[in-house]
């Protein structure tokens, strides 16, 4: 039997929706100004005759930041789910409860989503989607799907990185994901969505299982909310 979800919308109510904009985050390289424009015009350049198609496995299931025609289940070889950059002291996080954002990592497989992006406005819907993205350079995939395989864009994370911290223990990252607030909500809320939407469709990932429970564990100890 499948494992349950354990994380619910009470238990993530438990911690504050919000704080105030932290201000930027410190101690990282800045962004060049150029990086976008020149990720965006290769990714273009490369797309295929199909279209361009993104692999969708965390909150793009769930929070679309472009129009799409249709949806797919797909399923990526090479790379796996993973909370393995931060520390996120802005969005999700702030400096006091920093957060872990999550990626895709080396290794393993994936099942998300496979999402073709329309063609009016692209470049455009592009440039935004990629500013919304950490700052890493999205790889090309294999995405398979009951209709065929695409060649689609992820948002992965490499291990050169600097805020990669995919060594931290499953202790650790749900200690932090069930504390982490920021001026976009909390860890324990992506979670939530994220796991709740992927049960709807029908993908279940053992890993984000394992951290939910986790982290219901450790919002089960907080009072509730008033």
């Amino acid at each position: 039997m499948a494992p349950q979800i354990r994380l619910t919308q009470d238990l993530v109510n438990r911690l504050p929706a919000r704080v105030d904009d932290p201000g930027p985050i410190t101690g990282r390289r800045p962004v060049p100004e150029d990086h976008y424009a020149r990720v965006g015009a290769d990714i273009l350049a490369r797309r295929p005759e199909g279209g361009l198609w993104v692999f969708a496995f965390g909150s793009i299931m769930w929070k679309r930041r472009f129009a799409v025609a249709e949806e797919r289940h797909a399923h990526v070889h090479g790379w796996h789910r993973r909370f393995c950059i931060g520390p996120d002291t802005r969005y999700r996080g702030n400096p006091q409860a920093p957060g872990v954002m999550l990626s895709l990592d080396r290794g393993g497989q994936c099942k998300g989503m496979a999402l073709p992006m329309q063609e009016a406005g692209l470049a455009a819907a592009l440039d935004d989607l990629l500013r919304n993205e950490p700052p890493v350079p999205p790889a090309w995939v294999r995405a398979k799907t009951p209709e065929g395989e695409v060649r689609a864009i992820a948002f992965v994370t490499h291990r050169s990185f600097e805020a990669y911290c995919g060594d931290l223990c499953d202790t650790v990252v749900a200690d932090r994901l069930a504390a982490s607030v920021g001026m976009w909500g909390t860890m324990a809320e992506y979670l939530f969505n994220t796991v709740t939407h992927m049960d709807a469709m029908g993908l279940r990932d053992a890993y984000l299982w394992r951290m939910q429970a986790l982290v219901a564990e450790r919002l089960a100890r907080l009072p509730q909310a008033g």
